[in-house]
């Protein structure tokens, strides 16, 4: 049996030029972490974010909790 591979994703909203992030969503379920890397330097470091932080993360995005405006 061969481990999961990351499949990595970029937001749509990241078509701006290259200050983005990658995620790989797909090991959520399996290992307990989105795997977040910078768009720019696919081979560089991987930070291994456990699901609840990221869930809470997306939530406060989407909730507005890091608007500065």
């Amino acid at each position: 049996m061969l481990p999961e591979s990351p499949c990595w994703f970029t937001s749509s909203y990241s078509a701006n030029g290259g200050n983005c992030i990658e995620v790989a969503a797909n090991l959520a379920a399996s290992r307990g972490i989105v795997p977040v890397r910078d768009s720019k330097v696919a081979g560089g470091p991987v930070v291994e974010v456990p699901v609840t932080a990221f869930s809470a993360f997306v939530a406060g995005i989407r909730g507005g909790t890091f608007d500065t405006v």
